[in-house]
């Protein structure tokens, strides 16, 4: 039973730490990256269909990407697309392909994502406690229940401890990278 808990709070905190790594490739860093424009949605056939769906989004240069519809007819309605999300880009259509420059970031700009940021990771790494306290919730439960030891169950919150403070870790690796890839020029 303490086995299925652990594995179950483990499996959470790794969709925790995917989200984050979601959400963190989303923020634009002065360099073309394709998921920058993930959740742009077109206007296709009167129905929202995501960009991906519609175009290849390709990295023409490392501050550029290259948009390429596969219906020639969507030029525009991606180039529309793109300059009315709100990401600040400036596409630059020519005959079937779109091309969007990343303007490079302003200092300001740099430490607003930077604190952007630090505040996803906290929000990760609150999820990730939560997780911790619901495990020892549950180790407490059958404890009560008489189903585990007392051992046991201190074994078992040591062991999500663990679990806890390697994921953590792992959140703060990944915004420390994320920071110095914002802060480089």
């Amino acid at each position: 039973m303490l086995k299925k808990i652990q594995q179950d709070a483990e499996s959470r905190m790794k969709k925790s730490l995917e989200t984050l790594s979601h959400n963190l490739a989303k923020l634009r860093t002065g360099r073309a990256h394709p998921s920058i424009l993930e959740a742009i949605s077109v206007s296709f056939y009167g129905n929202l269909t995501p960009l991906s769906q519609v175009a290849s989004v390709t990295i023409e240069d490392a501050r550029t990407l290259l948009v390429t519809p596969w219906d020639k007819s969507m030029v525009q309605a991606i180039d529309k697309a793109i300059r009315i999300c709100d990401l600040g880009l400036n596409p630059a259509t020519s005959g079937s392909a779109i091309r969007v420059p990343l303007p490079p970031l302003t200092e300001e700009r740099r430490k607003e994502l930077v604190k952007h940021v630090k505040s996803e990771a906290e929000e990760a790494r609150i999820g990730v406690r939560n997780i911790r306290r619901d495990a020892n919730a549950e180790a407490k439960q059958l404890l009560k229940a008489k189903k585990i030891t007392e051992d046991d169950e201190r074994r078992s919150e040591e062991s999500i401890q663990k679990l806890t403070d390697r994921f953590v870790a792992d959140i703060d690796k990944l915004i420390t990278v994320k920071e110095t890839e914002l802060m480089q020029v």
